[in-house]
């Protein structure tokens, strides 16, 4: 960082930590017992939609990747689009598999970044889910290196429960890095692995 840049309040970005992703299992022990909410075994990376052959040969080797785990029960990672157009590759586990997810979705984060894919990465997501049918997910921003809850509220209305995951956001703070600017904690409406 220059001299321009501390006059004029620029700031160097964070770089992406991908192993920030790792600190999800211990989170979760301490979400489940202050607000009782469980994984789902659902988890999802989105990206700037890509086309072309690198793409499809990045997706086929984080298939083989994920495939390899003898444990995996189903197709291990599947591809969609969501109505704004961002891509998402999308996990599956059982519920109590939260490392095992974790792993799928630093994977995935990986072998795009390694491909040249880095600045099409967004955001990845883990699912979870309390006794009232209650959903958040836990929101890793890519660019930021950050995390944050979003909670949706059941119905057909896009509204969110605000309250809870000011709650979450206090209950994980010593757990994630958790993203201080609440601008930057974007919907994630029709979220595949939510």
């Amino acid at each position: 960082m220059g001299l321009l840049d501390i006059l004029f309040g620029r700031t160097k970005p964070v770089a992406p930590d991908l192993d920030q992703l790792f600190g999800l299992p211990s989170a979760a022990v301490t979400l489940e017992a202050a607000a009782g909410f469980r994984p789902t075994g659902s988890g999802a990376v989105c990206f700037a939609t890509v086309e072309g052959a690198a793409f499809a040969q990045t997706h086929r080797e984080v298939q083989a990747l994920l495939d390899a785990d003898a444990e995996r029960e189903g197709r291990p990672v599947r591809l969609t689009r969501d109505d704004y157009g961002y891509s998402w590759l999308v996990s599956a586990r059982k519920s109590d598999q939260l490392p095992e997810l974790v792993n799928d979705l630093h994977a995935v984060n990986s072998a795009m970044e390694v491909n040249g894919f880095g600045p099409q990465l967004l955001c990845s997501l883990a699912g979870f889910e309390d006794d009232e049918g209650r959903r958040l997910a836990l929101v890793y921003l890519y660019k930021r290196g950050t995390f944050y809850p979003f909670a949706p509220l059941a119905g057909p209305a896009e509204r969110r429960d605000n309250p809870l995951e000011l709650r979450v956001k206090a209950v994980l703070a010593d757990d994630l890095r958790i993203e201080q600017d609440l601008g930057r904690w974007f919907p994630l409406w029709g979220a595949p692995g939510l």
